[in-house]
């Protein structure tokens, strides 16, 4: 029967929480908040994609999750949101900020507007922002909590985006870390994950290909050979950081890139060293 029990806190490892995850109709968001649900959660999908977001709390189970219309730049929204949250499931274990956008690629700095430079910002800085703020309102008093945010590859080196883009991830980690410091008083972890590009058709499209080939042009630049990153390789990350196992984790920037971001990609390695 221990064995059993064992097994149990194994497989569910969020059994008891309360998630709300930002941009959770799609994407990285989707599935993490699937993968959440299956490990125990009750999960907030808070999204501005309506149609899609209902569907995945009919995938999920309506019983087991709740859609909240919430623009993350809008901070009356996403306080309703961390309200409805508390008000439908009595607390909020886990916030995850991981809505986010990225401009269209300019190269040359006197190409970029100043009005695109600041909707990214105000999405992936502010709506982070936002989501910590109203999630500290209820996790301080209840002393305990867990926030993740998703940042970028683009966090630790320069080149891989846009410059908005990898501006804002920057500001994210610095966030995190600062707000690590304060809020591990209260027994809040804040941590970020830094995932790579997904072979998405968004990403395909910014890369000026198809799913094929945005597929081949990532497995090229890869360190990590033999493998893809795919949304389940972040959720699972998230799941951890989310999780009682990474208790005593806080103010880290976990990357998720085969070890892409510590190569200096000027250099040539042969495929063997043997």
């Amino acid at each position: 029967m221990a064995n059993a029990s064992l097994v149990s806190a194994i497989t569910r490892r969020l059994e008891g929480k309360v998630a709300m995850i930002t941009g959770g109709a799609s994407g990285i968001g989707e599935c993490t908040a699937k993968l959440f649900s299956k490990h125990g959660a009750k999960v907030v999908i808070a999204d501005i994609q309506d149609e899609i977001g209902h569907s995945v709390i009919n995938s999920i189970g309506p019983t087991n999750s709740t859609y909240i219309h919430c623009d993350v730049t809008n901070e009356n929204h996403v306080k309703n949101a961390v309200d409805k949250t508390v008000s439908t499931y009595g607390k909020l274990d886990i916030m995850f900020t991981n809505a986010g956008i990225c401009d269209p690629p300019r190269p040359r700095l006197i190409d970029n507007e100043k009005n695109d430079f600041e909707h990214v910002l105000s999405i992936n800085v502010t709506g982070v922002f936002l989501g910590m703020k109203h999630a500290a309102r209820v996790m301080v008093p209840a002393r305990s909590g867990s926030m993740i945010s998703t940042a970028s590859i683009a966090s630790g080196i320069g080149g891989s985006s846009t410059h908005a883009y990898t501006a804002s991830k920057h500001a994210v980690v610095g966030l995190v870390k600062n707000l690590a410091v304060e809020l591990g008083q209260f027994g809040i972890s804040v941590n970020c994950l830094s995932p790579h590009l997904l072979a998405t058709p968004l990403a395909a499209k910014v890369c000026g290909t198809d799913d094929e080939g945005i597929e081949q042009l990532l497995n090229s630049m890869a360190i990590l050979k033999g493998t893809t990153l795919k949304a389940h390789d972040i959720a699972n990350a998230a799941l951890f950081l989310a999780s009682d196992e990474a208790g005593y984790v806080s103010g880290q920037n976990l990357f998720i890139d085969g070890g892409f971001g510590i190569v200096n990609s000027a250099l040539k390695y042969p495929e063997s060293l043997a």
